[in-house]
C-alpha cells in the first residue's frame, strides 16, 4: 500500500485575521470553494488516502470531510508538530505519510502521486521550485514513531535536517503559493480566472 495524504488543518490563522481577515483562513472563499475545499479536492484525486487534522471549532471542515467521508483527527494543537504527531498516531496503518499543509490549495494531484511514488525508494520526498524545497513533504514507514513524537510549531524541520532528502521538481511553480492573507485570496482568484 502506499502512503496517504495527512492534511494539517488545525492552525489558528492568526497572521491572516491580523491582516483583516475574518474566522479561520482555511474557511475563506477561494474561487468558489473555501481554501480547504480545494486542498481536500486535489489530494482525494490522487487517489491516495487522505486524513484530516483539525480543530474541535472549525465544523466547516469536519462538515466537508464527513460529506467526503474522509477520517477526522480532533485536536486543539499547539503547533503544526502536534497536528503531525496526533495525524500520523492515528493512521498507523500507513506505510508512508505526505505531510500536507492545508492552506496549500494548488498543489495538483498529478505532484502527491509523485511524491508517494518517490517514497518507495526514498525515506524523505519532497517536491522543489528552483532548489527551494516545498510541500507535500512524503516520509516513509520508518519514521513512524520519530513523528508521532513531534511537539511545538517547528513541524518535522528537525527531521528533515538529520537526514538526506530525495527532492523532486515540481513543474508549476504556483503549486507551492499557500494562502496566509486575505490579498492572496483575490490575486489567486485573477490568476486562475486569467488561465482559465
Amino acid at each position: 500500500m502506499k502512503a496517504g495524504i495527512l492534511i494539517a488543518a488545525a492552525g489558528c490563522a492568526e497572521r491572516f485575521r491580523k491582516a483583516g481577515g475574518e474566522g479561520n483562513k482555511l474557511n475563506a472563499l477561494l474561487n468558489n470553494n473555501s481554501v480547504f475545499a480545494q486542498t481536500l479536492r486535489h489530494a482525494q484525486a490522487s487517489g491516495l488516502e487522505v486524513h484530516v487534522v483539525t480543530r474541535p471549532e472549525n465544523t466547516h471542515i469536519q462538515a466537508l470531510c464527513h460529506a467526503q467521508q474522509v477520517p477526522v483527527t480532533l485536536i486543539a494543537s499547539a503547533g503544526l508538530g502536534e497536528s503531525i504527531a496526533a495525524g500520523v498516531c492515528a493512521t498507523a496503518h500507513w506505510q508512508g505519510w505526505l505531510i500536507h499543509l492545508a492552506d496549500m490549495p494548488f498543489v495538483a494531484p498529478a505532484l502527491f502521486i509523485q511524491v508517494a511514488d518517490a517514497l518507495e525508494f526514498h525515506a524523505i520526498v519532497r517536491p522543489c521550485v528552483a532548489e527551494h524545497p516545498g510541500h507535500p513533504v512524503g516520509f516513509a514507514r520508518q519514521w513512524f514513531k520519530k513523528l508521532c513524537q513531534l511537539s511545538g510549531d517547528n513541524g518535522a524541520r528537525e527531521l528533515l535536517r538529520a537526514e538526506a532528502v530525495h527532492l523532486i521538481a515540481a513543474g508549476d511553480a504556483d503549486s507551492q503559493r499557500d494562502i496566509d492573507l486575505p490579498s492572496h485570496l483575490a490575486q489567486r482568484s485573477e490568476n486562475n480566472h486569467a488561465a482559465s
